[in-house]
């Protein structure tokens, strides 16, 4: 249960940080109002998930899921490039992702 809250917490974020980039700073009410709403269940799901596993794991896990995934949105969603070097980044963060999961004990 606590790896099902995580990576739905790292959609979120995803979520929000897409958002939080529609609100133009805010200053669009139905963009910042998602934003919002979607980064407490982001950190509400963070928190639940973090009271079995490790803080490191967690908080990686859940950087790397927002991290690419909004990679991934700003490309698809937003057009920003595609280069080999952020691709290289990207891959890397989910490997590091990976790792992370592989080398925790389950809960």
């Amino acid at each position: 249960m606590p790896w099902i809250c995580l990576v739905i917490a790292g959609f979120l974020e995803i979520i929000w940080a897409l958002f939080m980039k529609k609100s133009m700073g805010f200053t669009l009410l139905v963009p910042s109002a998602i934003t919002i709403i979607t980064m407490i269940a982001s950190f509400a799901l963070l928190s639940i998930a973090m009271r079995t596993l490790p803080l490191g794991t967690a908080y990686t896990v859940w950087t790397g899921i927002g991290a690419v995934g909004a990679f991934t949105m700003g490309v698809v969603v937003l057009g920003e490039p595609v280069t080999p070097i952020r691709m290289i980044a990207a891959l890397l963060i989910v490997g590091g992702i990976v790792l992370m999961k592989l080398s925790s004990s389950p809960a």
